[in-house]
């Protein structure tokens, strides 16, 4: 309670400053304006305003307010407009457009940036000797009573405001108005908010280094939101999942320490849609990111995994007892081999359990062996670590599997965005960078730029993904699959682990742990391999049921995972989506459904004019009630066609196009 009125007072402080000179930012197309005076920010879209005076500061452990009463020095502006080429993305290069304005203070500088799509703002320190961080205000006040998607932190209710940021960053979004968000929980990021003009504003943050993560709170039942941040632990001891995790026992009373001299702090985003499809598509946390250092990525190989832990080793048709050992590998192995799947990964297991040491393996499993194995089928292997496994010893750790022939790891549970776990990050994809490693993270927060500082992060999780029908039984999934394009994914790439060759209509899911089921039907596992951004993409499901499943198997074999070119043609959060990608010559589509049966119209001008073979893959007529049930079709169409799309309940839709030779 103490530390609320803290920030509370200090926002109130910022609220009645004296009177200053307002700045005025606009965007390059002139649409969106950012005011700013006396440290409130407020934004409007075409003269309608989407965010009201909002106050922000930041205050240290020495008292110094990036805020309150600072005198504005001077004023600088720019305006830029860019082509920066892409590693590991979703398209080959992104436009970088924007006006910007550099507020200078005394003690720091405050950056605003307006783009055609949204705003953002950030603290620069002009401190010239390392510093700790007691607070920031952040504040996001609405002009009513709007909804929005409110992903909650997952932990038990009644669990106290700070204990529920130490969450796996999982959940289903409740969609409810601002004054209804429940005041006792926190929301995790990206959140969508709705104007009734029918902007949709999306909240996040990128660029965050050596800082805490940013969620969102209501404390007070009104239309302002207020950011919340974990303090950085003071107390933390070895426990959680198989005692992989770190428990913080005690905190500290600031949130941020030993922040480099003239630090730059995480933007705080504010996306602005005209249409839901735009959040789809969205580039702006990359925009925001650093960029990497200039050097040699081209070993960064992205692509599909054949995933285990899923189908919990579950194969059949084979002479062996199949389970975490070498004969089960291998089959994954060949099964990778056969059908051109990049990677296999050992997932949790190989290790020998409750020690968190990466270099203790079980004896059922020879590394050694499976990485020449694995080399001479043309196959390479990932391995899984749990967070204080990865973090004790890591460069060693890293440097033995390098040298082994692994090229990465899955790391996961931390489970926690403080600024301790906030740097575990970057010293992970720092290290794994040294050993030409890539890096999947795992009970992960959002993903808030990393990806393009770093192109050897291939993913992030932060989503409740399909391994959550393994023991729930809820229908809502195929609402959330059809909401996350356009909230979470806008925030970057996501393990969300489709594959599914067991799916269940929506009556007909129950859980179970090692035959898993998906709910919806089977274009729509095909589907989610267009639509969901994943450059390190699972199949999750057993390769003795890919065998079974020819058609299917082939379209997931073949389809690209990262893109020259990304089109989100239609889409409402919730509803529907409707995307397109490219890949050289070859472009591929995919849409998906709620619980609603869909018709829809493809305008095929989005491929270049010319004549193209279309493979159609399409729920089956009776697709409501057996879920797995699909056909394909195969055509010849012209770039000015229209291709009807019908959609079963829960369903899909997936095609790819090949120009055809005149």
């Amino acid at each position: 309670m103490k530390k609320r009125i803290i920030i509370s007072a200090l926002c109130l402080a910022c609220a009645f400053a004296a009177t200053a000179k307002e700045e005025i930012l606009k965007s390059p197309d002139g649409r969106i304006t950012v005011n700013f005076s006396a440290f409130l920010y407020s934004v409007t879209v075409d003269g309608d305003t989407v965010i009201e005076p909002s106050p922000l500061s930041m205050t240290l452990t020495d008292g110094t307010v990036y805020g309150g009463d600072a005198r504005l020095r001077g004023v600088v502006r720019e305006s830029v407009n860019r082509t920066l080429p892409t590693h590991v993305y979703k398209r080959a290069s992104v436009t970088d457009r924007y006006n910007q304005m550099t507020l200078k203070y005394k003690d720091f500088n405050l950056v605003f940036r307006a783009y055609d799509e949204g705003v953002a703002y950030r603290f620069v320190s002009k401190s010239s000797v390392k510093f700790d961080v007691r607070s920031e205000c952040a504040d996001f006040r609405f002009p009513g009573n709007w909804k929005a998607y409110v992903p909650y932190c997952n932990r038990d209710e009644g669990t106290a405001l700070e204990e529920q940021l130490a969450c796996s960053f999982e959940n289903t979004y409740e969609y409810v108005s601002l004054k209804d968000w429940d005041r006792t929980r926190a929301a995790f990021l990206p959140i969508v908010v709705e104007s009734p003009c029918g902007y949709k504003i999306a909240i996040t943050e990128a660029d965050l280094f050596n800082y805490p993560g940013l969620c969102i709170q209501n404390t007070e039942g009104a239309t302002a939101l207020t950011g919340v941040h974990a303090r950085y632990p003071k107390d933390v001891e070895q426990g959680g999942h198989n005692n992989l995790q770190g428990v913080v026992l005690s905190r500290e009373d600031f949130i941020a320490k030993d922040c480099e001299p003239g630090a730059a702090f995480p933007w705080r985003v504010i996306q602005i849609a005209r249409e839901d499809k735009e959040l789809a598509g969205s580039d702006m946390v990359w925009k925001l990111a650093r960029p990497a250092e200039e050097g040699d990525w081209s070993w960064v190989k992205p692509g599909k995994v054949a995933w285990d832990w899923w189908n919990d080793w579950n194969i059949y048709g084979v002479d062996f007892k199949s389970g975490i050992n070498n004969d089960t590998y291998k089959y994954y192995i060949d099964f990778a081999s056969d059908n051109g799947i990049g990677y296999v990964i050992l997932d949790e297991g190989w290790a020998v359990n409750l020690q968190a040491d990466l270099m203790q393996v079980i004896p059922e499993i020879d590394l050694v062996e499976l990485c020449a194995y694995a080399e001479k089928k043309g196959v390479d292997l990932i391995l899984w670590a749990g967070y204080l496994a990865a973090d004790k010893d890591m460069d060693n750790v890293f440097r033995h599997y390098s040298q082994m022939g692994v090229k990465g790891f899955k790391v996961d549970f931390m489970d926690r965005d403080d600024q301790e776990v906030v740097n575990f990050y970057t010293r992970c994809a720092e290290t794994a960078a040294r050993y030409k490693l890539m890096v999947d993270f795992h009970g992960a927060y959002k993903p808030t730029g990393l990806q393009r500082t770093y192109p050897n992060v291939v993913n992030f999780e932060g989503v409740h993904g399909l391994e959550q029908l393994k023991w729930e039984d809820s229908d809502k999934q195929v609402v959330y699959d059809v909401t996350i394009p356009f909230i979470r994914m806008m925030a970057g790439p996501m393990d969300y682990t489709q594959g599914a060759m067991r799916n269940a209509a929506r009556d007909n899911l129950h859980p179970v742990g090692n035959e898993p089921m998906s709910l919806g039907t089977r274009c729509r596992q095909l589907a989610e391999y267009v639509i969901f951004d994943a450059p390190f993409t699972m199949l999750c499901d057993s390769p003795s049921n890919y065998i079974r499943e020819p058609e299917c198997t082939g379209f997931i074999s073949a389809i690209p995972t990262v893109w020259d070119e990304t089109v989100a043609l239609d889409g409402r959060i919730a509803e529907y989506i409707l995307m397109a990608r490219r890949s050289g010559h070859v472009w591929y589509a995919g849409a998906m459904t709620d619980w609603e049966e869909r018709d829809m119209k493809l305008d095929l001008s989005f491929l270049p004019s010319g004549r193209y073979k279309v493979k159609i893959y399409r729920d089956g007529i009776n697709a409501d009630r057996a879920a797995r049930d699909f056909a394909i079709e195969e055509r010849v169409v012209s770039s000015e066609e229209t291709i009807n799309i019908h959609m079963a309940p829960g369903g899909g839709w997936a095609a790819s196009f090949e120009p055809v030779s005149e």
